[in-house]
C-alpha cells in the first residue's frame, strides 16, 4: 500500500493554490509534474557537471558523459532491453517515430510496399507513414476499432500481405486509455516477416514494459510523462537494425572519422545522436526512473486503477454523460 499524502507531498507544484484551492491535476497524459529529486538533479547537473559530453577529455566533460550514460543503463534496466547501446535518446516519442520513419524507411522500403497503422493511433504515430504515403509510393492501412472500441483483431489479420514491412500500433490509447493485445498483433506481424513499432508513450508510465517479452523491434516512449524532463525521448531498436539504417541526422557526434573524401559513421547508439543533446535532461531521467522504481510501477498502476473505477462509477450515475472505450483492457 502507498502513501498517497507521502508521495504527493514530493512534488513541489502540488503545493500551489490555484482559485484559491490546492491543486488538482488530471493531465498527465500531456505531461507529468516532476518530483523534487528530478528537479534536483538539473540543478546539480548545472551547479556541479556543466559540460559538453563524449568529446572532452577534461574533468566537467568526463562527469557530464558517466552522468548521461548512467542513464542509457537505468533505461535499459527500466525496459528490459538486451544491450545498452539499443537505447537511443531523443527529443521525444515524436522524434524517436519520425527517426524510425525516416532511417527504416530509406534502409528497408520501396514504393509499394507496405504499413500498418490503427485508428487508435496518435498523430505522432500517423502522420509520419502518411507522410511515406504520400511522398514514396508507400501504401498505409489502417487497422478498424470494433464497436466497442478495441481494435479489430480479425480485422487486422487481413491487412498484412507478403508486402507488408512494418506495423505501428500504440500499446495503451491516448483518449481511451484501452491497453491492445500487443503480443497478439506482434505475432500476426511476424507471420509475414514484418517488422514491429510499438508507440509505448502510454504504457510505459503506468505498466511493467519489457520488450525482449513484447519482442518488438522498436520501442518508443517520452521521459515527460513519466515523471522526467521535457525534451527527452526514448528509442528501442534491436541492434541488427539500428546498425542497418542510416542517421536521422549529420553533424558533430554521430561520426568516427571525418575526411573532405569519406566520413566513417560512430557505433552505436552515437550514430543516432547528432549535435549537444538535452544532457541535463537525459541526467535527470536517472532520477525520474528512480523515483518510479521506488514507488513501483505496479503500485502505480493499481492506484490509478482504483481512481478509474471511482470516477467511471460516478460519472455513470451521470445521465448526460456516455463513456466511450469502456471495456475490461481499460488502463485509466
Amino acid at each position: 500500500m502507498i502513501n498517497i499524502e507521502e508521495i504527493r507531498a514530493q512534488f513541489p507544484i502540488l503545493a500551489r493554490k490555484v482559485n484559491g484551492k490546492p491543486l488538482v491535476y488530471f493531465d498527465n497524459g500531456a505531461t507529468t509534474q516532476k518530483p523534487q529529486q528530478v528537479i534536483d538533479a538539473i540543478v546539480d547537473y548545472y551547479s556541479n557537471h556543466n559540460s559538453n559530453i563524449h568529446r572532452g577529455v577534461h574533468t566537467l566533460s568526463q562527469e557530464a558523459t558517466s552522468l548521461f550514460e548512467e542513464s542509457r543503463k537505468t533505461i535499459q534496466a527500466f525496459i528490459n532491453a538486451k544491450h545498452v547501446h539499443e537505447i537511443i535518446f531523443t527529443k521525444g516519442t515524436t522524434d524517436s517515430i519520425s527517426l524510425v520513419a525516416n532511417s527504416f524507411s530509406r534502409a528497408f522500403l520501396k514504393a509499394g510496399d507496405e504499413i500498418i497503422v490503427s485508428e487508435m493511433e496518435h498523430h505522432s504515430n500517423f502522420l509520419p507513414w502518411q507522410n511515406l504515403r504520400d511522398e514514396f509510393g508507400i501504401v498505409l492501412k489502417v487497422i478498424k476499432l470494433k464497436p466497442n472500441a478495441e481494435l479489430d483483431i480479425e480485422q487486422a489479420k487481413t491487412l498484412f500481405t507478403s508486402k507488408t514491412k512494418l506495423l505501428a500500433i500504440t500499446q495503451v490509447s491516448n483518449t481511451l486509455g484501452i491497453i491492445n493485445s500487443i503480443k497478439e498483433f506482434i505475432s500476426e506481424a511476424r507471420k509475414r516477416g514484418a517488422k514491429v513499432l510499438v508507440d509505448g508513450a502510454h504504457s510505459t508510465p503506468h505498466i511493467k514494459v519489457n520488450v525482449q517479452d513484447l519482442d518488438a523491434d522498436f520501442f518508443v516512449f517520452s521521459m515527460h510523462t513519466v515523471y522526467g524532463p521535457t525534451g527527452v525521448g526514448v528509442l528501442y531498436g534491436k541492434e541488427e537494425l539500428l546498425n542497418a539504417m542510416p542517421p536521422y541526422q549529420y553533424g558533430g557526434g554521430i561520426i568516427k572519422s571525418v575526411t573532405i573524401e569519406k566520413t566513417e559513421l560512430a557505433e552505436l547508439p552515437n550514430k543516432f545522436e547528432a549535435g549537444t543533446p538535452n544532457i541535463e535532461g537525459v541526467v535527470a531521467t536517472k532520477a525520474s526512473i528512480d523515483f518510479v522504481n521506488k514507488v513501483g510501477i505496479e503500485n502505480i498502476s493499481a492506484h490509478e486503477h482504483a481512481l478509474l473505477l471511482k470516477a467511471t462509477k460516478a460519472l455513470n450515475e451521470l445521465p448526460e454523460i456516455e463513456i466511450y472505450g469502456n471495456t475490461k483492457t481499460k488502463l485509466v
